[in-house]
C-alpha cells in the first residue's frame, strides 16, 4: 500500500472517530447543562466530520478540506474558551482532537 493511500485511509478513519466524539460531546452538553446550542453544534459538527470521512475516497480534496475547516473551526471555538475560562472539559479533548484533525488533513493533502 502506498504511503499516500495509507494516510488517506487513516485520515478517513480519524474523521469518523472525531465525528462520533463530537456528536457525543454535544449530546453530553445537552444532558448535563440542557444546552440546546451544544446539542445542535455537536451534532452538526459531527455530521460534517462524518461527511468529510465519507467523501475522502470519492472526492479526496473536498473531503480533506472539509475535515480541515471543521477542525479549524472547532479549535477556534474551544481554544479561546479554554484560555479565557480555564475549564478543561470539554475544551482540552476538543483542542487535542481538532489539532490532530488539522495535522491529518494537511499531511493527507500533501501526501495524496
Amino acid at each position: 500500500m502506498r504511503y499516500g493511500l495509507a494516510m488517506l485511509t487513516a485520515a478517513r478513519l480519524y474523521f469518523f472517530v472525531f465525528a462520533a466524539f463530537t456528536a457525543a460531546g454535544g449530546l453530553m452538553g445537552f444532558i448535563k447543562a440542557q444546552s440546546k446550542a451544544s446539542l445542535i453544534a455537536g451534532v452538526l459538527s459531527g455530521l460534517l466530520l462524518a461527511t468529510s470521512g465519507y467523501l475522502i475516497p470519492v472526492k479526496t480534496t473536498p473531503g480533506l478540506v472539509m475535515g480541515l475547516v471543521v477542525s479549524l473551526l472547532l479549535l477556534g471555538r474551544f481554544l479561546p474558551a479554554y484560555l479565557k475560562k480555564g475549564v478543561a472539559m470539554p475544551a482540552i479533548p476538543m483542542i487535542i482532537l481538532s489539532v490532530v484533525g488539522i495535522v491529518f488533513a494537511i499531511v493527507a493533502l500533501v501526501k495524496r
